[in-house]
């Protein structure tokens, strides 16, 4: 026996070098299966390769009495994630052996670790990061996606040691939210799975995590994936489960779960979110993607300022990695061009970013947050005061919208030398843009109830839709319907803000006004979501608001089912609403029905929500503190809680969207 176990690492090397085909160099990855903190020995542990095709096995060993393995692998090739498989074997923490559906994975990058840590909780955070690619025991999608997915699982899990991720323990997101108690309760109930609980348990775990076709997972990764994708389903029956497995004592003891903090309330999900700040992340506007999935947003102020919409320092750009490292500089992001403050205008193309200011200057950047030249390159002789949305076609056209003076900037092509100014009729301090698939530009008004269309090539043929009071986010699904957030609805009392008020003055009054009326009426809710269809018939005329859960909507994006994600500001939450496809929602679900509404500690007052290559929701936390952000001599311990504080990512709760944006919605 003693031979056997020193000739095993020998005999898997050999095995695993067969099994890849490689002829490079063969790393060796050693590491440990455990359950309950207890390895798990004889537990058969495969080192597979993730992508868009079925995956191909790379090497396989036994875990030994201490639950240790060691696998000999090359790279994958193509930066090709790899994952691996735990199943079977006889767990120490259990009397019996492990049921074949305990599955304990980890999803690892390219780059392998030299030692790695299969558990619960490494099984946890994968099947969130790689939520919407989990098929049983598979991880099967876009490569580029599954790159980001296992560049995400760091930040919940080590994967060396099986403990808490780097950012899971920092100040934003170890005290702020719940994502901590909700990883350790989950994690939990994949331990009672293989200790303390029977087949009817296990069953009732199983079909908890079913979707809406009834499908019923067969494993526990998969169920957690299950879980992950529609965290809202059934957390009343998961934490039932967790307080059967763990009951609490009446004494008032700790339950003797094996993972601590634990959830002490039946929580309203089961979401997995962090928020990411530094990169001069302070009030994001917008958010946006570029190709390789890096996030660019703008930012209203500067980080550590004491700014509002009385007294403020502009913000600059930032740009975060796409699991959320900031690449941008510290407190002041990129800038240039002159520009001072960000609102609603970022955008992405296929090579550049572009931002617009408060005071009325335009930014454009290359991928490494350079400027691709100066202030006179533009051909305007104009003085613009308050630039805000910037739309992009699919032939690479830019348009952007002038907030103060009623009027577009079109840039055919993006060439920033042929900027011309474009009069359209209907314009009321133009807000957002997008542009359809019939090159028909698309416009909200931020002080009407009216969006604009008319045809790109001839303005004069301008019509106008209505909508909610106060338009601002629109977005195209993959039919090509426009959706619109209104910050109100058409019963309430609209502000009366004067011609030519800058941006800033545009907010402060509305900002004032909604706030008299609101507190005011505490119990009043308003703001609705349009759909406007290609023919401009809308299903709902006066609006979709969720039974009032559409609370002052800002901005919304669709995702690669066209569900529609929308950013709460009032109301502080991430809004699911069903689209014009209802396809993977209950039987019965229309479209404009809200199907779950997302809060948190570290979830503010919002304006965009985006969605990622790997199927993850981007939130942007706007606005924090009222008195911080509108009081004219705010209080000055909190005078720096004006802004809102981070961006929040919500993980495998929407189907992909292939970036950047560039007219409709576009699944990877």
């Amino acid at each position: 026996m003693k031979l056997a176990r020193q000739i095993w690492p020998a005999i898997s090397m050999l095995a695993a070098i067969m099994l890849s085909g490689a002829t490079a160099f063969a790393q060796q990855l050693e590491g440990q299966v455990l359950l309950a903190g207890e390895p798990i020995a004889g537990a058969a542990v495969t080192l597979w390769t993730a992508g868009a095709d079925a995956p191909t096995q790379l090497a396989q060993a036994q875990s030994g009495a201490d639950g240790r393995f060691a696998l000999a692998t090359s790279a994958a090739g193509n930066n090709a994630p790899v994952y691996l498989v735990a199943k079977g074997g006889t767990p120490r923490a259990a009397t019996n052996q492990a049921s074949n559906s305990l599955a304990l994975v980890v999803l690892l990058g390219n780059a392998l670790p030299n030692t790695v840590t299969v558990n619960e909780l490494t099984t946890v955070a994968s099947a969130f990061a790689a939520a919407q690619f989990v098929k049983g025991e598979s991880i099967i999608g876009n490569p580029l996606s599954l790159q980001i997915a296992a560049a995400n699982v760091p930040n919940l899990v080590d994967p060396a040691t099986g403990g808490w991720g780097k950012v899971l323990l920092d100040p934003l997101n170890s005290t702020q939210t719940s994502t901590l108690a909700n990883l350790d309760t989950l994690g939990s109930l994949v331990t009672a799975f293989a200790t303390v609980a029977n087949d009817d348990w296990r069953a009732r775990f199983l079909k908890a995590a079913s979707l809406p076709d009834g499908t019923t997972p067969k494993n526990t990764f998969d169920a957690l994936a299950g879980i992950a994708r529609q965290p809202w389903a059934q957390p009343k029956v998961l934490f039932a489960l967790f307080n059967e497995a763990y009951p609490q004592p009446k004494d008032g003891a700790r339950r003797k779960a094996p993972f601590v903090p634990y959830l002490a309330y039946v929580p309203d999900d089961f979401v997995l979110s962090l928020t990411f700040a530094g990169g001069g992340v302070y009030s994001p506007g917008r958010l946006m993607f570029d190709a390789e999935g890096n996030l660019w947003s703008g930012q209203n102020w500067m980080a550590g300022s004491q700014s509002g919409v009385n007294e403020s320092i502009g913000g600059g750009v930032v740009k975060l990695s796409p699991n959320g490292t900031a690449l941008s500089p510290a407190i002041t992001g990129f800038t240039g061009m002159g520009i001072d403050g960000v609102g609603w205008g970022t955008a992405v193309t296929k090579d550049k970013v572009w931002l617009t200011s408060f005071n009325g200057k335009i930014l454009v950047l290359d991928f490494n947050g350079r400027p691709i030249g100066t202030e006179s390159d533009f051909p305007f002789k104009e003085k613009f005061l308050g630039l805000m949305g910037v739309g992009v076609a699919a032939n690479g056209d830019v348009w952007i919208a002038d907030g103060s003076d009623n009027q577009l900037l079109h840039f055919p092509g993006g060439q920033v030398k042929d900027g011309r100014i474009v009069k359209v009729a209907g314009l009321k301090s133009p807000f957002d843009i997008v542009i359809d698939a019939q090159n028909r530009v698309w416009v909200s008004n931020s002080q009407s109830d009216q969006v604009v269309r008319f045809p790109a090539d001839d303005p004069s043929k301008a019509e106008s839709f209505r909508a909610g009071i106060g338009v601002r986010a629109l977005a195209l699904d993959s039919k090509g319907n426009v959706w619109v957030a209104s910050n109100m609805s058409l019963d309430f009392p609209p502000p009366v803000i004067p011609d030519g008020a800058s941006i800033m003055q545009q907010f402060k009054i509305a900002a004032g006004h909604m706030l008299k009326v609101l507190e005011s009426n505490p119990k009043m809710v308003t703001g609705v979501v349009n759909m406007i269809r290609p023919d401009g018939s809308q299903p709902a005329p006066t609006g979709f608001a969720g039974d009032k859960a559409v609370s002052v909507p800002w901005g919304l994006n669709i995702d690669g089912n066209d569900d529609v994600w929308i950013g709460n500001f009032w109301g502080r939450g991430v809004v699911l609403m069903a689209g014009d496809n209802t396809k993977g929602h209950p039987t019965g679900t229309k479209t404009g029905d809200v199907i779950h509404v997302f809060k948190s500690g570290s979830i503010q007052m919002l304006t965009d929500v985006s969605i990622d290559l790997a199927g993850n929701v981007w939130a942007a936390n706007n606005w924090n503190d009222l008195n911080g952000a509108a009081a004219p001599d705010p209080l000055r311990p909190t005078s720096t809680w004006g802004g809102g504080s981070g961006i929040t990512v919500i993980y495998g709760v929407a189907a992909p969207v292939k970036p950047p944006r560039m007219g409709m919605v576009r699944r990877p």
